[in-house]
């Protein structure tokens, strides 16, 4: 956001988390609204937490399991996902990603020896998934791992967005990782957002753009890889192949009506590759596609580097 505004960042659910506020006053209610949500959304969505909601699902064997409101509406948000990219973004990937080495807190799949042997793992589909909201439960058939690692982080910027707004008054920016979210009147021209592969490196290699309202997001396959046997890897998998996609972008960038909205286009341009930026035309998303050789491709109106 503009320079009139007070931000504060900190570490969380394997990232960064920032929130910029249009008041410095206002700041430190910002922040800890902010880690209150992340606690709330990891608790209810994280795979790697044994006391997680999603957790308890995933350990069920098919039982039906008792959950808590917020996993609901992830899980939801997650199906639609699916449902309006075809399956390419795709919750029930969780045993697949786990298989391909990536079946705990990402730091320590950084720090463990390369070598794990990929097995290839059918994606159920999300169809499997059965949710009954007025009962508070999830069901899923046995074998079957959610991940909501496409979904999750997005919700929880625009949730965090529109508390902190609502509680304050102010306008608010809040970003996790490659996730934005604002919510209220940015000062001038709207809250300037740097989009990169990295979303840590603030003079590598992307360009900085103005973000007024609805949501942005950036998916990468350069952050989280890994090595293993048969080479590096990365965390996007494709659900028809059970392996991670095709590496067509390394980054691509979308601007939606939401965070969520964007980060479900963000990833399933990775995953479609060659056929994304006809599909992000006709859906009318702004994006920028990065190719590995450091191509970019604007789509929609995304704005042209110094315009």
């Amino acid at each position: 956001m503009a320079a009139a505004t007070a931000s504060t960042s900190f570490a969380a659910i394997g990232t960064t988390a920032l929130v910029a506020v249009s008041r410095p006053d206002a700041l430190d209610e910002a922040g800890r609204l902010l880690r209150a949500g992340l606690e709330r959304i990891d608790r209810a969505c994280s795979r790697f937490r044994d006391d997680s909601d999603l957790g308890r699902v995933n350990r069920a064997r098919g039982r039906e399991t008792a959950v808590g409101p917020l996993l609901i509406e992830a899980l939801e948000t997650a199906v639609r996902a699916a449902g309006i990219t075809g399956g390419d973004v795709d919750p029930t990937v969780g045993r697949a990603m786990g298989d391909l080495g990536y079946d705990r807190d990402f730091a320590l799949v950084r720090a463990s020896r390369p070598g794990v042997v990929v097995r290839i793992t059918p994606v159920p589909g999300w169809r499997t998934i059965r949710i009954d909201r007025a009962a508070g439960t999830v069901t899923v058939p046995e074998g079957v791992a959610l991940d909501l690692g496409a979904t999750a982080k997005a919700l929880a910027a625009d949730r965090a967005a529109r508390e902190i707004h609502d509680a304050t008054g102010a306008g608010t920016l809040v970003g996790l990782g490659g996730d934005i979210a604002p919510c209220g009147a940015a000062p001038g021209d709207g809250g300037p957002v740097r989009v990169a592969d990295d979303h840590r490196d603030l003079y590598g290699a992307g360009e900085t753009i103005l973000l007024r309202e609805g949501g942005l997001a950036t998916s990468s396959t350069t952050v989280r890889r890994w090595g293993g046997a048969g080479g590096p890897r990365h965390h996007i998998v494709d659900p028809g192949r059970a392996a991670p996609a095709a590496e067509v972008w390394r980054t691509a960038s979308v601007a939606a009506a939401t965070c969520v909205d964007a980060n479900i286009a963000s990833t399933a341009a990775i995953v479609r590759g060659h056929a994304a930026p006809q599909w992000l035309a006709e859906a009318g998303l702004p994006a920028r596609l990065v190719s590995p050789e450091g191509v970019v491709i604007l789509v929609a109106g995304w704005p042209e580097a110094g315009r």
